[in-house]
Formats: structure tokens, C-alpha cells, sequence
């Protein structure tokens, strides 16, 4: 007898990063610039907080849906001092994760067949859940420096699109969108009757001249923007899971049902932990963001060894490059090449909708100097061969 998988399923994008992490795991010695982790821990504020955890009744029983009252007074409170968001306007919702806040809202706002406007390249996890939803996503080009392409977005509209989609800081460019450029796409939303939805991951990620913009701080966007937002890279809590979803409140009923079919309530033991990485704020982040600047700074100048062959710009945000090979090889083959013959990892351009070539995506956050330098020897290396036939 043979079962029948979901055809749905089955025609979305298998992700990448999991099956380059397993060549890389039996690849003895290869060194990782692939997977987007920052390289330090959690605040000892946040495990202090969960050391004492379940000893008391309450903390094994369901708690609230939208999450812990604490947690979410001082998100609130984030809001407002960094972001310039006034909470009292939105509502609020703990995730498990932004990946699963991001699949919330397109259960919420979307029908079958409806589509998605994605900048591209895109974040791939958030393409398939477009696809799983039985949606469409709808792939717009940026421009040569990764850079929002307005005109491009606004053609791309019909009477099917509920959304337009901006990632800023972007994975996997690293690019940072301008604050008139966001603006522009917050008012064409609201003049299309379109939700903005706001991945902000990254926010803390910006260097040089960069500045991080929240498009829900505009004073008319409250009605259809929609902010994603994770611990995971600022505190080092990518295991920990933990996200959260500023909505307008008229979507509250809708994302209520979504919480408690996905999750019920959002860990009670994850939340404590932000509980403590908040109340330690973003300086902790910030502090870690010198050593990091340093080690992009080593990647960008390793990278002009390869100039003449590779196409390159060196973005200011997230901790992800982008390079384009000059090779006709395809970028699935080149990233096995250089695991199984050079030892260095990098994921694919394919996994983010580039089509247009071989594009590789590196992430140099989980490495120190001293490695840092060794898997850009290696990737060096790589590139020169690679590009030599």
C-alpha cells in the first residue's frame, strides 16, 4: 500500500541549510560559513533567571497565549525606546521564534491562491511558508546593490496581493533598506489596502553609515504593519526559540485562533530567559557587535583577493555576504566542491530565488579571527580553482 504525501508539501523548496550542515558534519575539519549564528552565548542574566524554574505549580500549566505579562511589558517598553512604536497601537504576541510569527500572520491574512510580494533575493523559509499555505509567492528583483527597486514593486501588485514583504537588515544580502525607501513602501501599502509586514531580526546588525528604520513608528501605519521581530541573534538564543509579532489589533481574533492551534502558549521556561536577556537590554548585543565588526572587516578584506572573480558588495548589516562566481558551474555544485575538497561551507544562492548564476552566501558571525581567517583561506583558494575552468 502506498500512502499519499501532501502534493503541497512535496512542491515546496527542500531547506538547504540543514542538508549543508550534514555535508559539513561528515566532512571532517571543514569550518562553517554557512549557517546564520552569532558566535556567543546568552546574557548570565538570562540562565539565572530559569535556574530556579518549576519549582513552583504555575510553571507547568498552560500560561497565556499571547504570552507572559512581564515578557511582554517589556517588549512594550523596547518598542517604544528603540524602535519609536508606540505598543498602545499595536498588540503584541510571543512566538516561538520570527519564523513561526511570520507563519502566524500568513495564516491570518491570506487565502489559497493569494500572493506575497518578496524582494528578492529572499529569505527562503519564508517562501515556503507562503507555498505551504497554498499561496504565491511573487519575487520582485532588487537592484545591483541589493537595494529596494519601487517601480518594480508597485507593477508587481494585482488584485491578489495582501502583502508586501520587507527584510531589513537583509538575510541574505546583509542589505540595509533606506528609511525613504521603507516609508515609500509603507504608504503604497496603505494606499493599496496591503499589509506591510516588517521582518526586523537584524535590527542591531547595522554598521558604518547604517541606520535601522521600524516602519510601524510611522504615525499611519498602525491600520496594516505588521513587525516580526527574535532574540535569537542579538542574545544567542537561536535554540531558545523565542520571537515576537506587533499586529494591528484588529487582527487579534484571527491570530488568537492561529496561537492556539500552533502552540497554545508560547514556553514558559524560553520566555523567562528573554525575561533576563531583556532586562540586560540590547548593550549586550551592541558589545558584541565590536568583535563582530572586526571580523567582517577581515572578511571584506580577504574578499579582494578574489575581485577579479567574483561580483561583490560589501553590505552594511545582518552578518551575511553575497557573492556572485564567475563559473557556469551550478552554486549546489560549487558548495559541494568546496566542502569535500576544501573544507569551507557557504549556502547556496539558489535557497534565496537567485537563478541568475552562482551565487554563494557567506555568514561570518560564528567563527572567531583565527578561524575566521583559516575558512577564508580556504574559500580563497576554492574560488580561484573553481573560477579557473
Amino acid at each position: 500500500m502506498t500512502l499519499r504525501h501532501s502534493r503541497t508539501i512535496t512542491a515546496v523548496q527542500a531547506p538547504i541549510i540543514p542538508v549543508v550542515a550534514e555535508w559539513t558534519k561528515n566532512t571532517p575539519n571543514t569550518l562553517s560559513l554557512g549557517q546564520g549564528m552569532v558566535f556567543y552565548s546568552p546574557p548570565e542574566q538570562a540562565l539565572a533567571a530559569i535556574r530556579d524554574f518549576g519549582q513552583r505549580p504555575e510553571e507547568h500549566q498552560y500560561s497565556a497565549a499571547l504570552g507572559d505579562k512581564r515578557l511582554l511589558d517589556l517588549l512594550a517598553e523596547k518598542l517604544r525606546s528603540e524602535n519609536q512604536i508606540n505598543s498602545a497601537d499595536y498588540q503584541i504576541m510571543v512566538t516561538a521564534g520570527a519564523n513561526m510569527a511570520f507563519l502566524n500572520v500568513l495564516l491570518a491574512i491570506t487565502d489559497p491562491d493569494d500572493e506575497i510580494i518578496l524582494p528578492s533575493p529572499y529569505y527562503f523559509n519564508q517562501e515556503m511558508a507562503i507555498r505551504m499555505l497554498n499561496c504565491k509567492p511573487v519575487a520582485v528583483p532588487t537592484d545591483c546593490r541589493y537595494q529596494l527597486k519601487l517601480d518594480a514593486i508597485e507593477a508587481a501588485i494585482t488584485e491578489k496581493t495582501r502583502a508586501i514583504v520587507t527584510v531589513s537588515p537583509n538575510n541574505p544580502s546583509g542589505a540595509v533598506y533606506s528609511e525613504d525607501d521603507l516609508r515609500a513602501v509603507n504608504t503604497l501599502c496603505r494606499e493599496r489596502d496591503l499589509y506591510h509586514i516588517c521582518d526586523e531580526a537584524y535590527e542591531y546588525f547595522v554598521y558604518g553609515s547604517a541606520k535601522h528604520f521600524s516602519p510601524a513608528s510611522l504615525p499611519s501605519a498602525s491600520s496594516h504593519t505588521i513587525s516580526l521581530y527574535s532574540l535569537s541573534k542579538a542574545y544567542g538564543f537561536a535554540s531558545w526559540r523565542v520571537g515576537y509579532v506587533v499586529f494591528p489589533k484588529e487582527l487579534l481574533p484571527a491570530l488568537l485562533k492561529v496561537q492556539d492551534t500552533n502552540l497554545i502558549c508560547p514556553p514558559l521556561i524560553c520566555q523567562q530567559a528573554a525575561i533576563g536577556a531583556l532586562n540586560v537590554g540590547s548593550s549586550y548585543c551592541k558589545t558584541q557587535l565590536q568583535r563582530l565588526l572586526g571580523i567582517r572587516e577581515q572578511v571584506i578584506k580577504r574578499l579582494q583577493d578574489v575581485r577579479d572573480h567574483i561580483d561583490f558588495v560589501a553590505t552594511e548589516g545582518a552578518f551575511y555576504f553575497l557573492l556572485k562566481l564567475h563559473t557556469q558551474r551550478s552554486d549546489l555544485d560549487v558548495v559541494k566542491t568546496l566542502i569535500q575538497d576544501y573544507q569551507v561551507s557557504a549556502i547556496p544562492g539558489c535557497a534565496f530565488g537567485l537563478t541568475d548564476g552562482c551565487y554563494l552566501r557567506l555568514s561570518y558571525a560564528m567563527l572567531d579571527n583565527t578561524r575566521a581567517d583559516q575558512a577564508m583561506t580556504r574559500l580563497i583558494t576554492g574560488i580561484k580553482h573553481i573560477t579557473a575552468f
